[in-house]
């Protein structure tokens, strides 16, 4: 498997975007099975399974490298400027040694170290560094940068084309400056943009990681969350066909997650809980509506605890609440505070917590295909909606490595 080199100036525990982008790259990519060197001027271990390799002049905060950037800013080349590349050259040699190659964050094309710009570029040109030069910032299009720069080397080699080296920017307006600044086509230049962690920004519970490995939940299109215990009032059988509804009208993946445990009986012996799992077969819903009483170990039915039901409703796009009884309606509040949108049975009860700001059915006289209709329209016009799914589907750190980064690396 092949060996990767991440360079950058600073990795973790230095808190930034391009520290933390560095990071959930390392990761991903060992859980991937490929080998990751961090290599950096300031950092030290965060895994295991991921070599740092530290040395202070691919910084920017080594005394000669500091010494060094106050003449450059105010255009002069210092003395020893030659000498201090020869030693990073060198120091890029044993830091990259064995690695297949090297993606460089912001290195080719910022002036926080132009030694270690000129040096990698020395060694990229004579085919020593296979390069992937990913462009978060740009000195030479930044107006904060300009009064460092002058048109002369070792500024110019900022703006130049490293021959031999690919190009990665982080945004489309990213990708339009670089393309401009090199004279470049812009499909030479990738896109890959920065992602997000979901079980990491909502302190996922092991129980919740669990179940979205088995169930891929963060894959779907709808996430319909029914908290109650299976019992005949909670009126499960119509959820059942609320989501079928909802699945053939949109033509869509939505699920149902339904929380709670079973009743005493055995699902192989008639009762509810076996009337509900033939109906959930009957709909071909077998992979699409989540019992999470069948996740538990062994003879154990899983019961999610306060802080997993948390990450349950965090993670669902609305409440689905069809119950024909019920006192007060807790889930109703649940919902609010998880800012997530409620469709429940209009019962007194449940009308008086939820006021004007639920979407309310009749569970008896309304058809499932004509409550389907009525979420689905409310979810579609709805942009906090539509960004979380496009969110949870297209910037994940693991969308992004599987299906943008990998097919690169192995490309080259």
């Amino acid at each position: 498997m092949k060996r990767i080199a991440i360079l950058h100036y600073a990795s973790s525990p230095t808190v930034g975007g391009v520290e933390a982008t560095i990071t959930h790259h390392a990761r991903g990519l060992v859980g991937l099975g490929y080998k990751v060197r961090v290599v950096t001027g300031a950092g030290s271990s965060f895994d295991p399974q991921i070599e740092v390799h530290a040395n202070p002049l691919f910084g920017s905060k080594q005394p000669e490298i500091l010494s060094a950037k106050r003449a450059l800013d105010l255009g002069d080349v210092p003395l020893n400027f030659e000498s201090l590349v020869e030693r990073i050259m060198q120091a890029l040699r044993t830091a990259l040694a064995d690695c297949d190659m090297c993606i460089a964050h912001n290195v080719p094309t910022l002036n926080k170290n132009l030694p270690l710009s000129v040096a990698l570029q020395r060694l990229t040109e004579q085919g020593e560094v296979n390069l992937i030069a990913w462009c978060h910032d740009l000195a030479w299009t930044n107006a904060q940068y300009q009064p460092e720069l002058y048109p002369d080397y070792p500024w110019e080699v900022l703006r130049q084309v490293w021959q031999g080296a690919r190009y990665v920017t982080v945004s489309e307006a990213r990708q339009h400056e670089l393309a401009k600044l090199f004279s470049l086509p812009l499909e030479t230049i990738q896109v890959i943009v920065p992602g997000i962690d979901p079980p990491q920004f909502f302190h996922w519970t092991e129980t919740t990681r669990d179940l979205e490995r088995q169930l891929y939940l963060l894959d779907a299109d709808g996430l319909l969350l029914v908290p109650a215990r299976l019992t005949r009032r909670k009126n499960i059988e119509l959820a059942l066909r609320i989501l079928a509804e909802v699945r053939q009208i949109s033509q869509l993946d939505f699920r149902l997650i339904v929380t709670g445990p079973p009743g005493p009986h055995n699902p192989s012996n008639p009762g509810y809980l076996g009337e509900l799992l033939m109906l959930r077969d009957e709909l071909a819903l077998t992979e699409a509506a989540h019992f999470l009483y069948a996740y538990g170990a062994e003879d154990e039915p899983l019961i999610p605890d306060d802080a997993t039901m948390a990450n349950l409703y965090q993670l669902s796009d609305a409440l689905l609440f069809p119950t024909t009884q019920e006192g007060f309606g807790m889930p109703i509040l649940e919902a609010g505070l998880a800012g997530i949108p409620v469709f429940c049975a209009d019962l007194p009860p449940l009308r008086h917590t939820g006021g004007a700001d639920a979407l309310y059915f009749d569970p008896l006289l309304e058809t499932p295909e004509r409550i389907a209709q009525r979420i689905l329209e409310a979810l579609m016009t709805s942009p906090v909606y539509r960004l979380r799914v496009r969110v949870r589907q297209q910037y994940r750190w693991d969308v992004l490595l599987r299906e943008h980064l990998v097919p690169l690396l192995e490309e080259i």
